[in-house]
């Protein structure tokens, strides 16, 4: 998609989006971000971040749902470097990153709660492409996400902006 404002749909499609409560930190190098939405749930473990991205990303976004823990890093620089070469668009964290000020130089959209420098534990625990539930928004797999500086935006369908 080229660029657009979380305004701009909400002006448009209102009523098709689900708009997340919380401000989340923009973290990563890519000011707004879209695509389809992959999902993960593990508390303190990113074991399956690992392994999602280092899997083909183009035109997705990969949504964390940590727990809201501030006590570990579900990303940190190595893991989003690695989502960068696959493709992704960004990764939305319910959690914490670390090694924020070179993600923030990444070609990637990172939006979480904000950073830890503890990373997490490895025990291959969690569930991939489940419905997830924060933020006050249900991030469905094979849905469509948008972010930018001004905040969330989740649509069942892509979205497009009519021109002129």
């Amino acid at each position: 998609m080229s660029k657009f404002k979380t305004a701009d749909l909400c002006d448009h499609f209102a009523d098709q989006v689900q708009i997340a409560e919380e401000q989340f930190l923009d973290l990563g190098g890519r000011p707004y971000f879209s695509g389809a939405i992959e999902t993960i749930k593990a508390f303190e473990d990113n074991s399956l971040v690992r392994e999602a991205v280092a899997s083909n990303g183009e035109g997705k976004v990969l949504v964390i749902d940590g727990g809201g823990s501030m006590r570990r890093a579900m990303l940190g620089d190595q893991l989003a470097a690695k989502a960068v070469q696959n493709g992704w668009s960004g990764v939305i964290i319910n959690g914490c990153i670390r090694d924020s000020a070179d993600i923030s130089e990444m070609d990637l959209g990172v939006k979480a709660l904000g950073t830890h420098p503890l990373k997490t534990d490895k025990r291959g625990l969690g569930d991939k492409n489940v419905p997830v539930r924060f933020a006050g928004v249900d991030f469905v797999p094979g849905h469509y996400l948008y972010a930018d500086e001004d905040g969330i935006l989740v649509s069942a369908k892509p979205l497009e902006l009519p021109e002129g």
